[in-house]
């Protein structure tokens, strides 16, 4: 995790906010380090994670992790991280050869079955995170990260099923569990793309927290990798939004912040 990042957020493994849903978009730039900061940060605080890797590998997390001080594997293997490695699953379901049984739910079988919603892949989440007395006694409250929800766009679910699948989510685990969840969503609004604009602005209304990263408009530069706004909503909406922009550059085992105009460090 990145302690600049949790400085801004007023945030520590021992002290964060609960129930709550937090909004990742990327624009013309990676924003993967939010996705890995998150991670790391709830396995530190000792939180139950449920991780749907749609992007990358598990090696690749894991790869990342590591330089962050956290082992993946060792969390996947005591129980404390349940990982659901999207690329693998998707290519057992597209092959005709697959061993996946037509009579078990399987969590992306809407892939073979196009008429199938994504029911079988909330019931995942759901089953992952539900806790045992055993689980409450070892692990803090509940989480859910997904990395990407235009991923499932692009394998042409519909927009109405993506909003349905995290209303549900967020149900199950934010209200219900008093947990958090964290979505990172592609932001393009130049391209074109209404499945993701539609998704994206939706989801904008429900998020408590929208961490939204940019690209510079004056392209590639050596020492600013970046923009982010963070903007808090209340989620009673009695208050106006509370917005805070930078600028970051992306270090091997951390990501520094500036005030806009800057290169010195904010914090």
């Amino acid at each position: 995790m990145f302690a600049e990042l949790n400085s801004i957020l007023n945030w520590s493994p021992d002290k964060f906010e609960k129930g709550q849903c937090i909004l990742l978009s990327e624009s013309k730039t990676d924003g993967s380090f939010l996705i890995h900061h998150f991670l790391s940060f709830f396995l530190k605080a000792q939180c139950k994670v449920c991780f749907l890797g749609l992007v990358q590998s598990f090696s690749h997390y894991s790869t990342v992790a590591q330089k962050l001080g956290i082992n993946l594997l060792q969390a996947r293997e005591k129980g404390q991280l349940v990982f659901f490695e999207g690329l693998c699953n998707s290519l057992d379901m597209l092959l005709p050869e697959s061993d996946a049984s037509d009579a078990e739910p399987q969590p992306l079988g809407f892939l073979r079955w196009p008429s199938t919603d994504l029911r079988n892949l909330f019931d995942f989440v759901n089953s992952s995170l539900s806790q045992s007395e055993n689980d409450m006694s070892r692990w803090a409250s509940p989480v859910l990260i997904i990395d990407d929800l235009s991923v499932l766009l692009s394998l042409e679910v519909s927009p109405t099923a993506v909003l349905d699948f995290v209303h549900y989510c967020r149900m199950a685990v934010c209200s219900k569990q008093q947990g958090n969840m964290v979505t990172m969503v592609h932001n393009e609004d130049d391209l074109g793309d209404e499945d993701c604009d539609l998704v994206f602005h939706a989801l904008t209304h429900q998020s408590s927290l929208i961490l939204q990263v940019h690209g510079l408009n004056t392209g590639y530069c050596r020492d600013v990798h970046g923009q982010i706004q963070l903007r808090w909503k209340d989620k009673f909406q009695l208050k106006r939004d509370h917005t805070h922009v930078f600028q970051y550059k992306v270090h091997d085992k951390g990501v520094s912040f500036f005030a806009p105009g800057t290169s010195s460090a904010v914090l």
